[in-house]
């Protein structure tokens, strides 16, 4: 698969809840990072897919950037919460055909009084500031 197909099935997977087809995308060294949780696995970020599905109402592609080991998605994530839309870039290393690590890129502001109601058992929750 090329990067594009790669980072597109998994974008596709994750935001219909697929979670096999998402982890199938993840290598075995898979590491995330956002401003509001971190992983060192694909267990770890997958974990909580479904309670993060349950609260997107859409998904907006507003542009794609394809390298030969990375990409850079941006889009907007419609949500079913107070934040309302999130404006998102996400950075996605691949090596050997699978997706090594993402960086995922948002305002967590208005998230901080949502964090204790989502955060996930073994998630490491990155601190931040207003």
């Amino acid at each position: 698969m090329t990067t594009r197909e790669t980072v597109r099935a998994y974008h596709r997977a994750r935001f219909d809840g697929d979670v096999t087809a998402a982890a199938a995308q993840l290598a075995d060294t898979f590491t995330f990072r956002s401003p509001l949780i971190a992983s060192t696995d694909a267990r770890g970020h997958l974990d909580g897919l479904a309670a993060f599905v349950g609260i997107v109402t859409g998904v907006d592609l507003l542009s794609e950037l394809y390298g030969e080991s990375e990409a850079t998605l941006v889009y907007d994530v419609h949500t079913a919460t107070p934040v309302g839309t999130q404006h998102t870039a996400e950075h996605f290393r691949l090596r050997d055909g699978k997706i090594e690590a993402i960086s995922l890129i948002f305002d967590a502001t208005p998230w901080q009084p949502l964090l204790a109601a989502v955060t996930r058992p073994g998630a490491q929750v990155v601190e931040t500031t207003g």
